[in-house]
């Protein structure tokens, strides 16, 4: 599907306290399920002034803000260009998707250098992540019955499954093959409302259960079969990426 943002999205990372190593869109415009009054979900990296690294009083690490512009509320949240690198080696499924993500705010430099070697920091082992954040959205979705826990679940556990057999990041639950054949409809459903219950005619607890299941089971055999690596292979270029960065104090645009 075609994602329209506000076209005065750009405008934030330049207003921020920090210079931006890089801004893209994540949650559900990335994920291909956005509803109409969905918010919009900004994130990325930050450089602190080398005094703000170096010295006793350090910069803030993460920095968010929440605001409400022309009806639409934006969700912004960046850390240091190290704590992200950090969270990157640590098989963070979560950064590694704001890093790829294709809708891009603001970029730099930096940021092109980041994501040219993104692909050596995914390892066998960021189906954990997949695993995890699938377990937390099912049981939200029990116990709450909206329909968005139910698309996360789906979204991730697709995404884990094609990370671990291709080696690429594809979050879009929209481009991703081997789901249910209903997803379509639950995706059409859920662009009328951000927090609805599941659309007349959606399958019962029983089957989605067992839907689940399948995918998590095909999940864990694609982890098991994986030729990933067990470590990042791009560990040592991610850590001078940030040295060099620090040393030449260098900025976004330079």
């Amino acid at each position: 599907m075609t994602v329209t943002l506000p076209p005065w999205l750009a405008e934030v990372p330049a207003g921020q306290t920090r210079p931006a190593a890089f801004a893209t869109v994540s949650g559900a415009h990335l994920y291909g399920f956005p509803s109409a009054d969905s918010d919009v979900d900004l994130r990325g990296a930050h450089l602190l002034p080398l005094e703000e690294v170096v010295g006793l009083r350090t910069g803030e690490e993460t920095l968010t803000r929440s605001w409400v512009r022309d009806g639409v509320e934006v969700d912004l949240v960046t850390h240091d260009l190290a704590k992200f690198c950090r969270l990157l080696l640590r098989r963070n499924g979560y950064v590694l998707e704001q890093l790829l993500s294709p809708l891009v705010v603001s970029t730099s430099p930096v940021h092109q250098e980041m994501v040219a070697i993104a692909s050596g920091c995914v390892t066998r082992h960021h189906a954990h992540h997949y695993l995890g954040f699938a377990r937390t959205q099912w049981r939200l979705f029990e116990s709450s019955g909206e329909l968005k826990p139910l698309l996360y679940t789906l979204r991730v556990l697709l995404t884990g499954i094609h990370l671990m057999r291709t080696g690429e990041l594809e979050a879009d639950l929209t481009r991703l093959s081997g789901g249910p054949p209903y997803v379509g409809d639950l995706v059409a459903a859920k662009r009328s409302a951000e927090h609805g219950p599941l659309p007349a005619g959606a399958p019962g607890p029983e089957r989605l259960a067992d839907d689940v299941a399948r995918l998590t089971g095909r999940l864990e055999e694609a982890r098991d079969s994986s030729r990933l690596p067990d470590v990042a292979p791009s560990a040592d270029a991610v850590h001078d990426l940030v040295v060099r960065t620090r040393l030449s104090a260098r900025t976004p645009g330079t």
